[in-house]
């Protein structure tokens, strides 16, 4: 698995494209063949200037690896610095240039690596949020996001996930992630993979939430059945 994310992201490659960030923007899927033989789903989430990848199994209810960070599109490559790398921590912090081209409904990195468009990233809460304050004791405190401590939310059209992780020490800490629907002011997730507690995997969490003042406020019960309220804040 670490090999063939490692040849994703080096493997030279030439092409040009056209509205380059726009055709990349959104989530995407493909597969890869772990070492036991399985068949491993790998999701992608590019949005606003951020992007997450990660490789897991939903019905074994495995969690592989996952790395991400911020990005640069040109019209030949899509350049990404990291932020996070669960398997390969001294990357983070790195650029690396993929190349890519973009097919219809087809995205290949490096000619070797294809996945299939799953949305075009379409939703008013598609983006990079970042959490920037929680309810305790009834007080919402806010969070100082000055520092490399980062707790990041990614969100596509259809496609969610969370990430916290520190860009100064490399150190990854968890994620979780799947599928969301937004319908008026319900947030539903479903949960595909987490990182700390496999259990969690099929959980379905349903949230209320509005977007005031360019913030998410988002409140209901955690995957451990706990309340919460959060707000959350689009990373620049």
């Amino acid at each position: 698995m670490n090999k063939l994310l490692f040849l994703l992201l080096t493997s030279p490659f030439f092409l040009t494209a056209q509205n380059a960030a726009t055709e990349l923007t959104g989530a995407w899927e493909s597969t890869s063949l772990g070492d036991d033989g399985a068949t491993n789903t790998l999701s992608m989430i590019i949005q606003d200037g951020y992007f997450a990848m990660t490789a897991y199994n939903e019905d074994e209810k495995k969690f592989i690896a996952t790395l991400g960070g911020s990005y640069d599109v040109s019209e030949n490559s899509f350049d990404v610095t990291y932020e996070f790398d669960s398997s390969t921590p001294e990357n983070v912090g790195k650029t690396v240039p993929m190349p890519f081209v973009v097919d219809g409904s087809l995205l290949v990195f490096n000619g070797d690596k294809a996945w299939q468009r799953i949305d075009s990233g379409d939703s008013p809460l598609a983006g990079a949020w970042q959490i920037t304050g929680r309810k305790q004791d009834g007080e919402l405190r806010r969070r100082d996001n000055s520092g490399p401590r980062r707790t990041m939310k990614i969100l596509s059209g259809t496609r969610f996930q969370w990430i916290a992780f520190n860009t100064e020490t490399a150190e990854f800490s968890g994620t979780g992630g799947g599928t969301y629907t937004s319908e008026g002011d319900k947030y539903v997730e479903t949960i595909e993979f987490f990182s700390r507690d496999p259990e969690r995997v099929g959980a379905r969490l349903s949230f209320d939430y509005e977007i005031r003042d360019n913030e998410w406020h988002h409140s209901g019960l955690s995957s451990k059945g706990d309340p919460i309220y959060e707000t959350w804040g689009h990373r620049e």
